[in-house]
């Protein structure tokens, strides 16, 4: 990865609560909204549930990759958490006690007796087991958490990129996202200007349309040609969102055209938004 590359970024939510719909996800919004302020954008994502076999599969195909990945979710220590050990299995190492993490858990660990107003017992079973919060892959770099001290974590896979894990609780991975993002990739920041304009047509159809796009994604390699259709707009109804997306002169160029093409349909529109 050098810094004329801007890297592709993924995100992986882990958890029942999300597939079974007891919880719904917010973190894809977030992830997004803090790339874009970053000039960045995410590429892919994927939801899987509590399942050992899946969640190590898709580990191994986020290692196997070039590509930065954020994943969400299943780093506790309960029956139910598996993010730690099948990260180990994808990456063919083993689960190691991380001795920063384990001074920030006992820190945590004593905080909270402090605030209860109880003495500090490290070797009471239940906070011998909290440790287990802190075993992470061998070789793993610790993400600090501004809100409990409980950190996640980051390994490097074999493909050139990285996996960075996160709580799946948005008060302590949102900042641990944006933490990681500053603090590793802020060379790649608005790196790459991108530009999106488009049009609400009204009465007319994406196959009526698409012989245009194809013409005006062809005049322009680089840019996107999209069309994103809509029947019942409380404002617009049945209508087309037609723009191009791209570096800013190809996208300004490609959007003139489009307008121009859009002449000979018999089509009325609405506004233009530009993003």
């Amino acid at each position: 990865m050098t810094l004329k590359t801007t890297p592709t970024f993924g995100l992986i939510i882990i958890g029942d609560e999300i597939m079974s719909g007891k919880r719904q996800d917010k973190h894809m919004p977030k992830v997004i909204e803090l790339l874009s302020e970053r000039g960045l954008s995410l590429s892919w994502a994927d939801y899987v549930g509590d399942s050992p076999e899946r969640i190590t599969a898709t580990l191994q195909r986020a290692f196997a990759s070039a590509d930065v990945v954020f994943s969400c979710g299943g780093i506790g220590a309960t029956p139910d958490d598996h993010t730690r050990q099948c990260a180990a299995r994808a990456l063919g190492v083993p689960l190691v006690l991380h001795p920063q993490a384990k001074l920030l858990i006992q820190e945590r660990m004593q905080d909270v007796a402090k605030e209860q107003g109880l003495p500090y017992e490290p070797d009471r079973d239940d906070n011998v087991h909290r440790l287990n919060m802190g075993v992470f892959p061998e070789g793993a770099d610790i993400i600090a958490n501004p809100y409990n001290k409980i950190p996640g974590f980051s390994c490097q896979g074999s493909g050139g990129g990285a996996v960075h894990f996160v709580p799946g609780f948005p008060v302590m991975a949102w900042p641990m996202v944006a933490s990681v993002l500053d603090a590793r990739y802020a060379a790649h920041f608005h790196q790459n200007a991108w530009l999106e304009k488009s049009v609400i047509v009204l009465g007319s159809m994406e196959a009526t349309l698409t012989p245009l796009m194809e013409s005006v994604e062809a005049a322009h390699p680089g840019v996107k040609v999209f069309s994103l259709p809509s029947v019942d707009h409380p404002q617009w109804g049945r209508h087309i969102e037609l723009g191009v997306k791209g570096a800013p002169e190809q996208a300004d160029k490609a959007y003139l055209d489009l307008r121009q093409g859009l002449k000979v349909f018999d089509v009325q529109y609405g506004p233009e938004m530009v993003r």
